[in-house]
């Protein structure tokens, strides 16, 4: 399969807006990020759901979000909860949907199923990205990954992972935990971003997260400050180095015409292909970003 830059779009960084001030929204999408989530979940008061909601949603029935390539996302509260159950009947009765819904606390497949069904008996062409940070979650990732064609990435949340885990929020105790993440994105063929770096004043160890994560396979990493963006899209940004690499393994596939090629003595077969044209995909699709 040959990946191009209309199926493949950077995520390299994404970061929160709040529902309840929508005037914090043009900010977010001019930070330079690729994904702007607005919060209706855990950065909202319970007394305040319902505005948040109200306004969140109100900032899809205008266009300005339409002339960005910046991935617009909003996160709902989960399903389970009559918090969620209000954000999804609002959904629904809108005409001018959010283009994508982030789901916090999944345990299982059936409740993308629920909300997939949902969404296609409305009409409604949203995509779904879904945030694992539940021990069932986890249990059930691959699954999960796999049960809806509207699923376009999967998010770790690390710090209710670890408190379900009882384990340090740091690298190694959630290792096992990233990766059963990176296993199941990777099976679907979708994206996986990392949980966001919390310290603001060492940028330095973010950074380390970040390659961390990107060596592991995450496709991006979270930031909680405007700051933090331009690192991390450094980062997740394929190099001079690594385009170079990609255009001349795709250019001796197509002249050699078999399934496999041999590359400065090692073998190189068409699953890495693959990976080689995703990353010439987003990094055409970055160059445009940072042009526009």
């Amino acid at each position: 399969m040959t990946l191009t830059t209309d199926s493949v779009r950077p995520r390299r960084t994404f970061i929160f807006s709040p529902g309840l001030n929508p005037d914090m929204f043009p900010k977010a999408l001019a930070s330079g990020t690729d994904i702007v989530c607005v919060e209706l979940e855990d950065g909202v008061a319970p007394k305040d759901k319902e505005a948040a909601r109200e306004r969140g949603l109100s900032l899809f029935t205008e266009a300005a979000h339409a002339d960005t390539d910046v991935e617009c996302v909003v996160r709902i509260n989960s399903v389970r909860e009559s918090f969620g159950l209000a954000d999804v009947t609002a959904v629904l009765e809108t005409d001018t949907p959010p283009p994508v819904l982030m789901m916090p606390k999944v345990r299982t497949p059936d409740e993308v199923v629920w909300l997939d069904g949902l969404l296609t008996e409305r009409g409604h062409t949203t995509q779904l990205q879904i945030i694992i940070e539940t021990n069932q979650a986890l249990e059930a990732a691959y699954d999960i990954a796999h049960c809806s064609p509207r699923i376009n990435a999967l998010f770790f949340g690390g710090v209710d992972m670890a408190a379900e885990l009882r384990c340090a929020n740091a690298w190694e105790p959630l290792l096992y935990a990233r990766s059963r993440v990176v296993h199941a994105a990777a099976s679907a063929g979708i994206d996986a971003i990392d949980v966001p770096y919390l310290d603001l004043e060492d940028l330095d160890g973010m950074v380390v997260a970040a390659r961390q994560a990107k060596e592991l396979g995450f496709s991006g990493k979270g930031a909680i400050h405007p700051k933090q963006i331009a690192a991390l899209n450094a980062v997740f940004t394929p190099s001079d180095d690594e385009i170079a690499e990609a255009r001349r393994i795709i250019d001796t596939f197509e002249a050699a015409d078999t399934g496999l090629v041999v590359i400065d003595g090692k073998l190189i077969e068409k699953p890495v292909l693959r990976d080689m044209y995703r990353v010439l995909a987003i990094a055409d699709s970055a160059a445009r970003s940072t042009s526009d």
